[in-house]
């Protein structure tokens, strides 16, 4: 008897298949049943298409329940997904598809004659087409899958692959394993409380961790509902509300729903909240519970790690906090110099170990070892443990900014600035957004030559998905500098903390 598929079998150990799995927008029903049979047929068609196992699948697609059953069906074909943002431009999905390799690429109807000549000239074997409304080459004329076996996969193997911008221009690959993923959904149903009871508000993108693999599979395992909406929309999450009993999003939804008039009558009966992928600040936290009586519950993941601390269900949420680690993950807050655990309440670099945490990135094995201590991944954030154990973060040494919940790497913005004529030298931050929580600033020094901000905004913007692209373009006649003539970038933020507000 040949090995079962692990994420796939932990994933629906739970489900009833006559169960309702996703209530559509449009009113539809999809039961566990029904979504399972999709993915089994599309899986088939990747198989036939040459997915083998390890092979991979990428996707650059608008969000449905199929894009959704594509994820699943990869699973089940033995292959791992490559989900890139729809926003990603084509220069950015060749350098992607050019490292993963994939077998097959999934690209909206809209992009498929750019992505054909991609396609051809990286040799991917087969490229279809998904549609936001589930139609499309990749669903047409799908066959019955009925006798289809899941191909077995072991804990180890690859399940996804998913693209980190990297510091120094290039883009990393973080491979995620069954296990990576399967233990941290089971640790997150738990922690959080998932029953079959539950209906999830599931507004969140399907090309991010935070979507794909923490809202879809605590999901799956608990055999919960989902509220399945294709993008956020204030009106419609807050009228969703009276049927669900939980919702996971990014600050900006919550945010945008402080300014709902409907907020207040809807949130109580709600069983919680659940913020992650930026800073949740604490006037947003503060403001919510004023409204809701709820607090929200903070958590911290990275794309490498899935998730590793929560606030307790239980207990007090902090503003400010993210919690404790979770079942089976362990953290430390390392000193400077990478030797010796700092003091309670003192700030140092946080390491993590767990089943959650990432084999390593695809083709770069020296990245990989520069990252890992032994089993410790070294996050590149700051934080600090208190004495309860629990864990606030402070800033990222990586200068990593995340606005509206997606990463933005200043370096990727900083060579395409550096490139613009009359640009000499240019510094990207990212500053307190009401909205976005941080927004990306772009501080230019010219070389003499006139400049204006809508001209440098114009340079740029064809090379860079739009959540990249600086918000404000601010001109300066020098950059600040240590003594060792380092640009510092905290003494630009502060310049310019108060610019949106």
């Amino acid at each position: 008897m040949s090995d079962p598929n692990h994420l796939s079998a932990t994933l629906f150990k739970n489900a009833d298949p006559a169960a309702v799995f996703a209530h559509l927008e449009d009113g539809g029903k999809v039961t566990f049943g029904a979504f399972s049979s999709l993915a089994d047929r599309i899986a088939v068609k990747l198989m036939a298409a040459g997915v083998a196992p390890g092979g991979r699948v990428a996707t650059q697609v608008d969000k449905s329940i199929e894009a959704l059953a594509l994820y699943l069906g990869t699973v089940r074909a033995g292959g791992a997904i490559l989900p890139l943002n729809p926003a990603y431009t084509d220069a950015e999905v060749s350098s992607f598809v050019s490292d993963a390799a994939p077998t097959v690429f999934v690209t909206s109807p809209q992009r498929e004659a750019a992505h054909q000549q991609l396609a051809a000239q990286h040799g991917v074997a087969a490229l279809f087409t998904l549609e936001g409304d589930g139609r499309g080459t990749l669903t047409d004329g799908l066959e019955p899958a009925a006798g289809f076996v899941p191909v077995g996969r072991r804990a180890a193997d690859l399940a996804a692959i998913l693209y980190t911008s990297g510091t120094t221009g290039r883009s990393k690959g973080a491979m995620l394993s069954h296990a990576n993923l399967s233990s941290n959904a089971e640790a997150l149903v738990k922690v959080w409380r998932f029953t079959a009871a539950d209906r999830l508000i599931h507004a969140l993108p399907i090309f991010h961790t935070h979507g794909l693999f923490v809202a879809t599979n605590v999901a799956l395992m608990a055999g919960a509902s989902l509220s399945f909406f294709n993008r956020f929309d204030a009106d419609a999450v807050v009228a969703a509300m009276g049927d669900a009993t939980a919702m996971m999003g990014v600050p900006t939804f919550y945010s945008r729903l402080l300014n709902h008039p409907g907020l207040g009558a809807a949130a109580p009966g709600m069983r919680v909240f659940i913020s992650g992928s930026a800073p949740l600040l604490e006037e947003t936290h503060h403001a919510f519970k004023s409204v809701t009586g709820h607090a929200i519950l903070e958590r911290y993941g990275m794309t490498e790690t899935g998730m590793i601390t929560s606030n307790t269900y239980d207990g007090a949420r902090v503003a400010g906090t993210v919690g404790e680690p979770l079942p089976d993950v362990t953290i430390r807050v390392v000193d400077e110099a990478g030797e010796e655990d700092v003091a309670p309440g003192e700030i140092g670099t946080v390491w993590v170990k767990g089943p959650n945490v990432f084999g390593g990135y695809w083709g770069m094995p020296e990245k990989t070892e520069q990252e890992f201590r032994g089993e410790w991944f070294i996050t590149g954030d700051l934080g600090r443990v208190d004495e309860n154990g629990v864990l606030s973060l402070v800033g990222r040494a990586k200068d990593l900014i995340i606005s509206g919940g997606f990463n933005v790497y200043p370096k990727e913005v900083e060579l395409l600035l550096d490139a613009v004529p009359g640009v000499r030298e240019s510094a990207v931050i990212g500053v307190p957004h009401p909205d976005f929580g941080e927004g990306v600033v772009a501080v230019v020094v010219g070389d003499g030559a006139r400049l204006a901000e809508a001209d440098v905004m114009a340079a740029i913007a064809p090379h860079l998905a739009r959540f990249k692209q600086p918000k404000r373009v601010i001109f300066a006649q020098e950059l600040p500098r240590n003594a060792m003539g380092k640009v510092t970038k905290a003494d630009l933020r502060r310049s310019h903390a108060g610019l949106f507000g």
